[in-house]
Parts: structure tokens; C-alpha cells; sequence
């Protein structure tokens, strides 16, 4: 049997034409316009729309539903439909028959009346998308009713994070005022963090109840004690309530049911431990303490990435990148849980590196950077510490030359309050690659600065900066020379770990092993335990007195190995443990701690095919 060309399907070929849905489109809104085909009318409010059962049914299941369900309305040509408004419904017809819409706050809740009236999910998700981008403190009360009145999930919860970062603008507006007893328990049970302290939140929500009581409210009494239950009356301190109680019971501005109930939990939270919330951090609600890992090397070479994790189960999650092209040997500080990324140096070529002043601050609250004032002289590979609410900058490389050398000796401190740096006693020597660390009491602001580079001799040296005298000491040399190691201050302590000597016999490069502890009262040092892994350019900090050592390089042959590894030591235990490695190879990086918001939405580290 002959067989024909065209039974075979291997000269099939398939046509795809993407305009044809438009071409549907225009031609079935041309025959509503012109009402032919027509096959039902709709009446709300007394106006009439005419339309096509297949359009109406095919976009939402609420007609699908009435006209395919042997629905009583199935078989009416005419169809009265109430619970929306014929200007929403207009709006909704319109985007049926041409998928186009024209949102503005006058029209928007029409529009999400009438598609959550008719289940169309793709329009209801529209309305929900301009509302969120619409939040500002004047509609903000108005956004969140609609949010909770249409189930709308996502716009709900980003409403009230917008109210609670602003709450301080928005407590001192009528707006606020507007909240009923549900919304403020949920703007409080949210737990999102907030730009103001947890006194100022119980003050704001005192107002809200004296000014309600006062004016038509009757606030019941569950509510109340509900409410209260979400005050964080722990991170307030015992003589902030007693003033705030002292207040009240002088300034008795609401009714007697309410005003005995206030008194009484306040009473009650008095006698609750006080925890202290970090200096660092304004408010503690909504936030967690994370570690960060800073820029640094990796096998695709220098990043500007920054990346943090929650705690040890958690993972490694992208959190910002610093907004200058890529550089290194920067300072890192972080003051008020602000994160700055000072200084530090870019190639621009093979041969050539760019050391320069400029400054960086990021706020994990705003998930934003801004700029700040430059220092007055470029540095890199220098050390950068907050010490009584200021930074400073001491030592580095430099672009002036001092000494025969690129290294200063020149220090620099900075007042975030004015945005300006001046300049403060120098260092005895001049230093690089060396460690910094602050010191702080009721009477004594001490920076410490430990070993280092003086040209080509690395140093032991221990020098101490009291900053009301604006003086310079010698303290105790430390046990071994070290540079590119860190110093970090717990107690009354400082703990000098990581960092390279030389060899007195070769003058090759070897790693230090040993974490060295200085007391800061007696002013001597001792040997505190052996690193298992000793490693070059790791990334050292300390969170609640355990010492990370994250990544590094365990040799200058084999840069490769360990360069994932993180490794802890218990101060309280006196033990070493392992963790889970950081997802890629990383060196040269720094670490450090702030708090950072725990509903943010970040990537995770995709481990390297080497570390899985």
C-alpha cells in the first residue's frame, strides 16, 4: 500500500500566533458595544449591562457557576445582582472583554467590591497590588479595613509593617486615632519591628485608649487586657513604668473600668524581670540577632554581597549588597544596628589599587543604603570601632605617603549626629592589617588596637585610646605578633584570635593557632585554647560568648581547603565545635552581628556543588 506524504507526522509543523487572543478580545467587546450575540442582561443599581454568558463565565467562576449549574438565573435573559456598585461592575465588565484596567483610590474599592463579588481572583490579586503600592500614613486605616474585609492576606500584613515602621508619624496623626480595638491588638500582635522604643509603644497605645474613653468609644474590657498582653513591658525599664504609672494615677484621664485595669498590669509587669534591650537596637520587637558575612573573596573572585543567618539551624540567606564596585580591606562597623561599610580599596587595572574614603550605611529596617560624609584621609586595611556612640578609624594604608611608606599613623573619629569626622591624637606607630576593639564602663571608654604591620615587621604591640583624655597608652605586649587577626570584647576581656607571624628563621608567613585573652584590669595576657583549624582571612566574631570562626584559607599553597569550614568555641564550656559550613568557599571577608527583621524575605545561599 503506497503511503501518503502527509500521514507522516514528522512533516508536521506547529503555528503559534500570540495576537489571536487579542484578535478574540477586540472582536467580542466590538460585539458587546455593538450588543450583538447578546445573550444576558445584568441590572445593579437600576443600570443595565449587556453581555455574553460565554465571556462572563469563561473569567469568572461566579458566573460559570450561574450559568452552567441549572441555576434558576440560567435561564433568565434578564438578571438583577446586588452587594456591589454599577460604577465598580462597569469597571470589571470593561477588563472582561479587554483585560485592561485603570485603578485610582477614588474607583479601586468599586473595582474590589465587585470582582470579589464575582470571584475574579486575577483582578481581586490587581486591586490588592495597587493598594499595597498606595500605603502612605493618610489611608493606611482605610487600606487595612478593606485588607481584613476582603481576605486579602498579603496586603493585611503589609499594611500594618508599614504602620508599625512609622508608628512613631503615625501615632501623632488623627489617623491613628481611627484604629478600632482589633486593629490596634493586631498592629501590636504582629510583632514587626518598630522605629521607636517599646516605652514610647506603651505611651502611643495609652493615648489611643484615653483619647477613644474620652471621645464616643466604649472600649470593653477584654479587649483591653488583650491589648495589653502584646506591650513588651520587659524591654521597658522599671523607672520608665513608674513614671508613665505615676502619670496616670496623677493624670486620670479615662474611665474608672479602664483606669484600674491599667494600673493593675503595669503594677503586675513591674514585678517581671527586667530584660535589657542592646544598646545597639532601639526595639527589640520584631527583630532577631543574626550573623552577617561581609563581601570577601570566593571561587568567582571579589564580591559586595552580604549575606546573614538567624541562628544555627537556620541558613545563610542574601541580605543587601554594598553599593560601591567591588572592593575589599574595608572597615565594618556597626552602630545603632546600623551596618557601615567604610574605606577600602578596588582595582582598577592589574597593577593598580584605588584605596578611598567614601562611606556606606544600612539600615536592616528600610532595607536601604545611604551615603555618608567621607573620612578625611582614603584608607584600607585599617580597623574601624564604636566606642560612646561614635566610630573611629585608626591607622591604615593610605594614598599620602607618611613614614617612606603608604601607612599612616592618623586617626579619625566619627559623630553620626552632625555626619562629620575629626581628627584625634595619633597612634605612637604606624600601623596595618592590625585589630581593634572598644571597652566600655559607667566611667571608662577605652579602644584597644593590637599588633599589626609597621612596613615589614609584624608587631606585638597593645596600645589603648582613652577617649575623654584623647591620650594614647602602652599596654602589655601581646604573647605572639600577629597581623590580619581580630580582637574581640566580651566582659571585661579581650580576646585576640586568628591572624599570621613570621617565621624568624625563613620569613614565610605562619598561622597563629592559639586564641590569646588579655584582662583589661590586670593587664596581662594568657593562652586561652588551640584553634583545630587555624586559618588565614577568616571571618572571627562572637555572639553570646561563642567565638565563630567562619571560612578562611588553611594555607598559601592549598587556598582551597577549609575555605567553607565554621568552626565554634564555647568561652562558658571551654569546647570546640563544628557547624554546617557556609554554603560557598569564601575568604578575606569580615563578620559581624545586628538585628535584623525576622519577617524579611530573603534568598538562600545556593551551597557550591564542592560543599553539598
Amino acid at each position: 500500500m503506497r503511503q501518503c506524504l502527509y500521514d507522516n507526522p514528522l512533516y508536521s509543523v506547529n503555528y503559534d500566533y500570540p495576537s489571536h487572543q487579542g484578535t478574540v478580545l477586540d472582536g467580542l467587546n466590538a460585539l458587546r458595544k455593538k450588543e450583538e450575540l447578546i445573550d444576558v442582561t445584568l441590572i445593579i443599581e437600576g443600570q443595565t449591562f449587556k453581555a455574553h454568558k460565554v465571556v462572563l463565565s469563561a473569567c469568572s467562576d461566579y458566573f460559570r457557576a450561574m450559568f452552567t449549574d441549572n441555576m434558576l438565573e440560567s435561564q433568565r435573559a434578564e438578571i438583577h445582582l446586588n452587594g456591589m456598585s454599577a460604577k465598580g461592575f462597569l469597571l470589571v465588565l470593561e477588563y472582561a472583554y479587554t483585560c485592561k484596567i485603570t485603578l485610582n483610590l477614588a474607583n479601586v474599592q468599586d473595582v474590589l467590591e465587585a470582582a470579589s463579588h464575582v470571584q475574579m481572583l486575577a483582578l481581586i490579586q490587581t486591586c490588592s497590588n495597587y493598594l499595597e503600592a498606595e500605603i502612605d500614613i493618610d489611608n493606611c486605616v482605610d487600606i487595612a479595613t478593606i485588607a481584613e474585609t476582603y481576605s486579602l492576606g498579603v496586603l493585611k500584613m503589609e499594611v500594618y509593617r508599614f504602620m508599625n515602621e512609622n508608628l512613631l508619624a503615625f501615632s501623632n496623626t488623627s489617623e491613628f486615632y481611627r484604629l478600632t480595638a482589633t486593629q490596634l491588638e493586631m498592629l501590636l500582635a504582629y510583632d514587626l519591628p518598630v522605629d521607636c522604643s517599646e516605652c514610647e509603644v506603651l505611651r502611643i497605645v495609652l493615648n489611643w485608649f484615653f483619647y477613644n474613653t474620652n471621645a464616643v468609644l466604649h472600649i470593653q474590657v477584654p479587649n483591653t487586657v488583650r491589648i495589653f498582653q502584646h506591650i513588651h513591658f520587659k524591654n521597658i525599664p522599671r523607672r520608665k513604668l513608674q513614671s508613665i504609672l505615676h502619670d496616670i494615677v496623677e493624670d486620670q484621664k479615662c474611665d474608672w473600668e479602664l483606669y484600674k485595669i491599667i494600673v493593675s498590669e503595669i503594677y503586675t509587669q513591674m514585678s517581671i524581670e527586667e530584660s535589657k534591650t542592646p544598646i545597639s537596637l532601639l526595639n527589640s520587637r520584631g527583630m532577631e540577632l543574626a550573623v552577617l558575612k561581609i563581601g570577601g573573596f570566593g571561587i568567582g573572585g571579589i564580591t559586595n554581597e552580604i549575606t546573614y543567618k538567624f541562628s544555627s539551624k537556620s541558613k545563610w540567606k542574601h541580605l543587601t549588597k554594598i553599593p560601591h564596585v567591588e572592593q575589599c580591606n574595608f572597615g565594618t562597623a556597626v552602630l545603632n544596628n546600623d551596618l557601615f561599610i567604610i574605606g577600602g580599596c578596588f582595582s582598577q587595572s592589574v597593577y593598580e589599587e584605588n584605596v578611598h574614603p567614601f562611606g556606606f550605611r544600612y539600615s536592616p529596617l528600610h532595607n536601604k543604603w545611604s551615603t555618608m560624609t567621607p573620612m578625611k584621609f582614603e584608607r584600607c586595611r585599617f580597623s574601624l570601632n564604636v566606642l560612646s556612640g561614635r566610630m573611629y578609624a585608626i591607622g591604615g594604608v593610605t594614598e599620602v605617603e607618611e613614614y617612606d611608606s603608604n601607612i599612616t599613623c592618623s586617626c579619625e573619629c566619627y559623630d553620626p549626629v552632625s555626619d562629620e569626622w575629626s581628627m584625634i591624637e595619633p597612634l605612637p606607630v604606624y600601623l596595618t592589617q592590625h585589630a581593634g576593639a572598644s571597652y566600655e564602663t559607667a566611667t571608662i571608654s577605652r579602644l584597644f588596637i593590637s599588633g599589626g604591620m609597621d612596613r615589614d615587621s609584624i608587631q606585638n604591640t597593645m596600645f589603648s585610646y582613652d577617649v575623654y583624655h584623647n591620650k594614647w597608652t602602652v599596654c602589655s605586649h601581646m604573647l605572639t605578633p600577629r597581623a590580619d587577626h581580630i580582637m574581640l570584647s566580651i566582659d571585661n576581656f579581650l580576646y585576640i584570635c586568628g591572624g599570621w607571624q613570621e617565621d624568624s628563621e625563613t620569613g614565610t608567613r605562619m598561622l597563629v593557632d592559639t586564641i590569646d585573652v588579655y584582662d583589661i584590669e590586670k593587664d596581662c595576657w594568657t593562652v586561652l585554647t588551640k584553634v583545630p583549624t587555624p586559618r588565614y582571612h577568616a571571618g572571627i566574631v562572637s555572639v553570646l560568648k561563642k567565638i565563630f570562626f567562619i571560612g578562611g584559607f588553611h594555607s598559601d599553597a592549598m587556598f582551597d581547603k577549609d575555605t567553607a569550614a565554621i568552626e565554634c568555641y564555647d568561652i562558658e564550656s571551654d569546647t570546640w565545635s563544628t557547624e554546617n559550613k557556609y554554603p560557598e568557599d569564601i575568604w578575606e571577608h569580615t563578620c559581624t552581628i545586628m538585628y535584623i527583621p525576622k519577617c524579611r524575605d530573603g534568598m538562600d545561599v545556593i551551597p557550591s556543588p564542592r560543599n553539598i
